[in-house]
């Protein structure tokens, strides 16, 4: 488990505006709540930040106003095209205290030949005392065959670690590598004066996506 402190700043100033300067100024917005407190509005240093997320299951303790506070990242927001942190929730936590986090699976092991792993969850909750949160859950996939699967139940946890999930959950399945060919169409063609008449068809799709803007409290 990995804890990080980071200096934070009270923030006084709410609505789009004032978080589009707090991102100019590397600053990211934030609110810290949990445990029967109020609310407290806080900007945090983005690459500091944005550094200590880079590490699973990482615990923050904030340097507050009212002294050192621990606590975990609750839900996070980036931009869907930068990918910098737009704001954080970060939910306050106490030494000791049990908590439900989501923790990543990581597969070890080679599959038998022609196999494809496939994640169908690449991420497990699990209940961990608040400072013991491993940064990551290991599954063996040596020697599976096409149809073989692991689930939640079946992932091996550290101690004092036990499984949120539903046991039946399925984590990470073996498929077939190769991609079925489709048969050939044949066509056939009417003899004429002008030849043979080819049909053509295409299809074409086109995906929209859209990212929601909510302003941040």
């Amino acid at each position: 488990m990995s804890e990080v402190r980071i200096a934070t700043e009270p923030r006084n100033e709410f609505g789009k505006g004032a978080s589009r300067r707090l991102r100019r100024n590397q600053q990211v917005p934030g609110v810290v709540y949990g445990h029967g407190t109020d609310p407290v509005h806080i900007s945090l240093p983005g690459r500091e930040l944005t550094r200590a997320l880079s590490t699973s299951g990482v615990l923050l303790e904030l340097e507050l106003a009212a002294g050192l506070q621990l606590a975990l990242p609750k839900s996070v927001q980036r931009d869907p095209i930068k990918h910098t942190i737009e704001h954080i929730d970060l939910v306050i936590i106490e030494r000791g205290e049990i908590v439900t986090v989501e923790v990543p699976v990581v597969a070890e092991g080679k599959l038998v030949p022609g196999g494809l792993l496939e994640y169908i969850n690449d991420r497990i909750a699990v209940n961990a005392d608040a400072t013991q949160i491993p940064a990551q859950l290991t599954i063996s996939v040596e020697g599976m065959t096409i149809g073989d699967s692991i689930h939640a139940g079946q992932v091996a946890l550290p101690d004092g670690v036990t499984l949120a999930a539903d046991p039946e959950m399925n984590v990470v399945q073996v498929t077939s590598g190769q991609i079925a060919e489709e048969p050939e169409e044949e066509l056939e063609g009417v003899e004429g004066e002008e030849g043979v008449e080819g049909v053509e068809g295409a299809e074409g799709a086109e995906g929209e996506s859209g990212a929601g803007a909510a302003d941040e409290s």
